[in-house]
C-alpha cells in the first residue's frame, strides 16, 4: 500500500512519500522538488511537468496552467473572468455553464474541462512518486485550499481517479501544515492548549488557521481566506507597471502578443524575488517584441506603493480568524508563515504589526503541504506505525437541508412552505453524520445547499437528492429515518434513507402467563412508544448476540406484560435515494475520462518510444563515424569504410529530412540496417580486445591441473594414478587446442574473420575444468584415529586395582566384543570408536 502526499498548486505541485525513516519529499526527473503543474498539448503528444514548462513560451496557446482556478467553478463567476483575462489559452463556457478549455492536440482543436487536465497534472506526479517508490502508487492523500466548495472537492476526487489514484482523504492544506508542524513535538502541554497561528501566503491565495495543540492532539479553531490574494497579485501589479512604462517608452502593447506577456509576466516575477531580499531590483528583456529590446527599474518603496490595495487586505483574514476562534493576539503562542508569497518583506511586515511578535519560518514554505499530507496517509494506512496523534478538523461553511413539506420530528399535516434546517453548522468536526426524521406519503426530494454564500461566490444549491419510491401499509403518513454524512474529504451526501413501520406480532407466552391473561380486560392495547420499541430492539439485540437472561427475570417480564395484547415490533425498510449534483462529473462520464487518459498516456508512451529509437539511430551515426576513423580502423579494409561511411552519411541525411516524422518500426528498421555493416567490424574489435585476457586464463588453468599432476605433494597421493593420467591428458589436449587456434588467429589480419573466439576459449575452460576439477578435488579417505590409553573401569577403580590390569581387561575378549590390534597400523582404537567399523571382525 502506498503512503503518498500530493500538494497541487496553480505553479508547482509536491510529491512526497512515506519511507521507514520519515517523510521524503521525492525529485522529479530534473532532480528537483518541485514540478510544475502544466500540461502542453502538442501535434503528437502531451507534455506533462518540467517538459510542458520548457516548451511553454513556444506554444502558449496550447499550454494550460493555473489549473486550480479553475475546477468546480462556474464560467460567469466574476473572479474567474478576472483569472481569464491574464491567461495565455482559449476558456469558454460549456454547455452546462462550466469552463472548457480549448488546445490543439494531435492536429485538431479539442476541448477538456479543468478536471480532466487536472487528471494529467495528478498522473505526472503519480509517475514521479512511483519511480521513486519502485512500486505502483494508488492510496495517497491530497492537500486542498480551505475554501474548496463541495464541487471542487468532488472535482478533485474525480482528477484522481481519472489519473489511477484513490484518494484516503483531501485535507485542507493549512490543517495539513498544522500537523507537519505539531506531530514532531515534543514538548507540547498536557492541559492549557497552545494557540498557533498559520498563515499561507501562497500564489493565488491566503489562507490563516488558528489550531490548539496539545500532547497527541490537534484542534482546528478557526479558518479564515482570501481566494485572490497572493503572489500572483505582486507579480500581476509589477507586470501591469512595466506593461504600462514600455508603452510610455517603446511604443509596444504586450497585451497584444501572448508569448510577450509570458514572458513580461516571467520577468516580473523574478524581480519580485529580488525585490525580497534586495532594495532594488533591475528588469531587462531582449526581444520582448517587435524586435524591441526592453529595460527598467523599480525600487522596493516603489513597489510596495504600486502593492498597497494588495497589502491592505491581509489583515480581514486575520482579524477573522481570531474571531472566530474566541481568541485575542495575547492568546496566540506563536505564528508559522508558509507559501510563497509568504516571502515578501511588507506582508512580513504586516504580520509582525498585527500579532505583536515576529512570523517563524521553522517550516519549508513549499513542501509542509505535502509533508503532513504524506504523514495524514501514514495515519490512515495499516502499512506505517506512526506516534499517536490525533487531528480534529472542523468544516469552514454551514450546510443545510431544504425540503417542501412537513418538518423533521412532526406528524402535522402537509404544508407547502420551504422549510430548511442547518445540518452541519460552521465549524463542524469532520468527519461527522446526522440523522434527520421525516414523515411522508410518497416520494419527495431534499436539497442540500450552503447556509451562507456571502464566502463563497457559489450558488447556493450544491445538491438534491430524491427519496423513494416507497409503500406504506399504513394509510397514514409514513415514518423515514434520512442519514447525511459529512465525510473526511469535505463532501456533503445523504447517505441512506430508512423506512421505519410498526407492526403487530403475536409473542408466545408461558403458561403462567396465560392465567393472567384471563384477569385483563379483553382488547386492551397498551401504547407504544419509541422509545418502548427501541428498548424492545436492544432486548432482542442483546439476545441475538449470546446475552443470556435468567429463567426468573423471562418469567417477571412476562408478568408484568400484558400478555393477551399483540405486540409491535419496528420493521426497517431501506429507501432508494438517487442524487443530482450540480456541475458534477456523473459516473459514466468519469469512465469515459478515464479511458482518454489511458489513450493519451499511451500515445505520450509511443512517441517517447519513437523519439528514443530516432535518438539511437541519430547516435549510432555519429559514433560509428567517429570509430571507424580512430579504434576501428584496423579492423575493417579499406573499401568496407568507405562504403559504410557513405552509408551513414545518407542515413545522417535522410534523418533530417525525409525522417524527420517517422514512425518506432521505421527506425527500428534503419537502425538493423546500419548494424547489419557495423557489427561485425564492432565484433572483431571486441574480440581482439578479450582474446588476451580470456586466452591467458586458460592457459593458467591448463597450467594449474598440470602442476597439480605431476607434482609429489602428499596431499594428492590418495589419488589414482589412471585418474591423474586422465587430467594429464586433458591438459594435453586444451593446450594443444589453444596452441593450434593462436597460431591461425596470429597469421590473420585484424580485419578478417577471427578463428580464435573468445567464447570457444570460455567453453574450452569450462570443459577441461569439469572434467578435472572433480579428480583433483576428491578428498582423502578418513583416517582412523589412534587409540588412547584406555581408563580403569568402574570395577577397578572401586576395588583400587592397578592402571595397567584395567588396560589387559580392556585389551581382552576373543569374542568379537573388542576390536582385533593385529591389523591395525594406527594403533588399536578405543572401545568408542567401535561403531566407526565397517568389516566385521573375524
Amino acid at each position: 500500500m502506498s503512503v503518498v502526499g500530493f500538494d497541487f498548486g496553480n505553479e508547482s505541485g509536491v510529491v512526497a512519500v512515506a519511507r521507514q525513516r520519515g517523510i521524503d519529499v521525492v525529485l522529479n526527473d530534473e532532480s528537483k522538488r518541485e514540478t510544475p503543474a502544466i500540461v502542453c498539448f502538442g501535434d503528437k503528444q502531451r507534455f506533462l511537468g518540467t517538459a510542458g514548462a520548457a516548451s511553454s513560451m513556444m506554444n502558449p496557446k496550447n499550454t494550460i496552467s493555473q489549473i486550480k482556478r479553475l475546477i468546480g467553478r462556474q464560467f460567469s463567476d466574476p473572479e474567474l473572468q478576472r483569472d481569464i483575462k491574464s491567461l495565455p489559452f482559449l476558456v469558454t463556457e460549456g454547455p452546462d455553464g462550466y469552463p472548457l478549455i480549448h488546445a490543439r492536440y494531435l492536429g485538431e482543436t479539442r476541448t477538456f474541462t479543468p478536471t480532466q487536465v487536472l487528471g494529467m497534472v495528478f498522473s505526472d506526479l503519480k509517475i514521479i512518486a512511483e519511480k521513486n517508490l519502485n512500486t505502483a502508487v494508488v492510496d495517497c492523500c491530497i492537500g486542498i485550499p480551505v475554501y474548496f466548495t463541495d464541487l471542487q472537492r468532488r472535482a478533485v476526487i474525480d482528477a484522481a481517479t481519472i489519473a489511477g489514484l484513490h484518494p484516503l482523504r483531501l485535507i485542507h492544506e493549512t490543517t495539513a501544515t498544522a500537523l507537519a508542524y505539531g506531530i514532531y513535538k515534543t514538548d507540547l502541554p498536557e492541559n492549557e492548549p497552545m494557540n498557533v497561528a498559520f498563515v499561507d501566503v501562497g500564489h493565488a491565495s491566503m489562507q490563516v488557521c488558528i489550531a490548539a495543540f496539545k500532547k497527541g492532539q490537534l484542534k482546528i479553531l478557526a479558518h479564515s481566506f482570501d481566494r485572490s490574494l497572493g503572489g500572483r497579485d505582486f507579480d500581476e501589479a509589477l507586470f501591469q507597471h512595466f506593461a504600462a512604462k514600455f508603452k510610455d517608452e517603446y511604443k509596444i502593447d504586450v497585451y497584444q502578443n501572448a508569448r510577450a506577456c509570458l514572458r513580461l509576466r516571467a520577468a516580473c516575477e523574478k524581480v519580485k524575488k529580488v525585490l525580497s531580499a534586495n532594495p532594488e531590483a533591475p528588469l531587462n528583456i531582449e526581444c520582448l517584441m517587435e524586435e524591441k529590446d526592453v529595460r527598467g527599474f523599480i525600487k522596493r518603496d516603489e513597489f510596495e506603493q504600486i502593492s498597497s490595495p494588495i497589502l491592505e487586505r491581509v489583515k480581514k483574514p486575520l482579524e477573522k480568524a481570531l474571531a472566530e476562534a474566541g481568541l485575542t493576539v495575547e492568546n496566540i503562542h506563536s505564528v508559522e508563515v508558509v507559501g510563497s508569497g509568504s516571502r515578501v518583506p511588507a506582508v512580513f511586515k504586516i504580520l509582525t504589526d498585527f500579532f505583536g511578535k515576529e512570523p517563524r519560518r521553522t517550516m519549508n514554505a513549499s513542501e509542509c503541504v505535502a509533508k503532513g499530507s504524506a504523514l495524514e496517509c501514514a495515519i490512515l494506512s495499516p502499512t506505517f506505525k506512526v506516534r499517536e496523534f490525533q487531528v480534529n478538523e472542523s468544516f469552514p461553511f454551514p450546510i443545510a437541508l431544504s425540503w417542501k413539506g412537513s418538518a423533521p420530528d412532526t406528524q402535522n399535516g402537509a404544508a407547502d412552505n420551504q422549510q430548511s434546517t442547518v445540518v452541519f453548522p460552521k465549524g463542524n468536526p469532520i468527519p461527522s453524520v446526522k440523522a434527520l426524521t421525516f414523515y411522508r406519503s410518497g416520494t419527495f426530494t431534499i436539497d442540500v445547499q450552503y447556509a451562507d454564500v456571502s464566502e463563497l461566490q457559489a450558488p447556493a444549491k450544491i445538491s438534491t437528492y430524491t427519496v423513494g419510491p416507497f409503500q406504506s401499509t399504513k394509510s397514514e403518513r409514513a415514518k423515514l429515518k434520512v442519514k447525511v454524512r459529512l465525510n473526511l474529504h469535505g463532501i456533503v451526501s445523504i447517505e441512506s434513507a430508512t423506512l421505519l413501520e410498526e407492526e403487530e406480532v403475536e409473542v408466545p407466552v408461558v403458561k403462567e402467563a396465560t392465567k393472567m391473561e384471563t384477569d385483563e380486560a379483553p382488547g386492551a392495547t397498551p401504547s407504544t412508544t419509541e422509545t418502548d420499541v427501541n428498548m424492545q430492539d436492544a432486548k432482542t439485540d442483546g439476545a441475538e448476540n449470546g446475552v443470556p437472561e435468567s429463567g426468573d427475570k423471562t418469567a417477571q417480564m412476562e408478568t408484568d406484560v400484558k400478555v393477551e395484547a399483540p405486540k409491535k415490533k419496528v420493521k426497517k425498510t431501506s429507501v432508494p435515494v438517487s442524487e443530482i449534483v450540480y456541475g458534477g462529473m456523473a459516473a459514466a462520464d468519469v469512465q469515459k475520462a478515464v479511458e482518454k487518459e489511458f489513450e493519451m498516456a499511451l500515445q505520450d508512451r509511443v512517441m517517447e518510444e519513437t523519439k528514443d529509437k530516432k535518438n539511437a539511430v541519430e547516435a549510432y551515426v555519429y559514433e560509428m563515424r567517429n570509430k571507424l576513423n580512430d579504434k576501428y580502423h584496423e579492423f575493417v579494409t579499406e573499401s568496407d569504410k568507405e562504403q559504410l561511411i557513405s552509408r551513414l552519411q545518407e542515413v545522417e541525411d535522410w534523418l533530417y529530412e525525409d525522417g524527420e516524422d517517422e514512425t518506432k518500426g521505421v527506425y527500428v528498421a534503419k537502425l538493423d540496417e546500419l548494424k547489419k555493416q557495423g557489427d561485425p567490424i564492432e565484433f572483431r574489435f571486441k574480440e581482439h580486445t578479450e582474446r588476451g585476457s580470456v586466452v591467458d586464463q586458460l592457459a593458467y588453468c591448463i597450467s594449474s591441473y598440470r602442476d597439480a599432476v605431476v607434482s609429489n605433494d602428499p596431499k594428492f597421493d590418495h589419488i589414482d594414478v589412471a585418474e591423474k593420467q586422465k587430467v594429464l591428458n586433458e591438459c594435453v589436449e586444451a593446450e594443444a587446442w589453444l596452441r593450434e587456434k593462436k597460431q591461425h588467429q596470429d597469421t590473420l589480419p585484424k580485419y578478417a574473420t577471427p578463428v580464435l573466439l573468445s567464447a570457444d576459449v570460455r567453453k574450452k575452460a569450462e570443459a577441461l575444468d569439469r572434467v578435472c576439477r572433480p579428480v583433483m578435488m576428491k578428498p582423502k579417505p578418513a583416517v582412523k584415529p589412534a587409540t588412547p590409553e584406555a581408563a580403569p573401569s568402574p570395577a577397578s577403580s572401586q576395588g583400587g586395582e592397578p592402571h595397567s590390569h584395567g588396560a589387559e581387561k580392556s585389551g581382552e575378549g576373543e569374542n568379537g566384543n573388542t576390536t582385533d590390534t593385529a591389523g591395525s597400523g594406527n594403533g588399536v582404537p578405543s572401545a568408542d570408536a567401535e561403531p566407526m567399523e565397517t568389516e566385521k571382525p573375524e
